[in-house]
């Protein structure tokens, strides 16, 4: 069945769009702060983060078809 959206619909989907990028925005604050708290508490350094994200990203994609790098 094939449905067009109304008008209404169209403007509920954008504001939720803009809601979710606004979520982000703020939960990338927050992690950007707390890394760059613990950096400067000496807790952990920039190398340590990127090996860790490597890690995980590793981890998340074992077998990629196409490596990003």
């Amino acid at each position: 069945m094939n449905r067009i959206p109304s008008h209404i619909e169209e403007i509920n989907l954008i504001g939720k769009l803009a809601d979710l990028k606004e979520s982000h925005y703020h939960q990338s604050l927050i992690l950007s702060s707390l890394i760059q708290t613990l950096i400067d508490k000496g807790l952990i350094t920039p190398q340590e983060i990127q090996l860790k994200s490597k890690e995980i990203d590793a981890a998340l994609t074992p077998n990629p078809i196409h490596p990003i790098s």
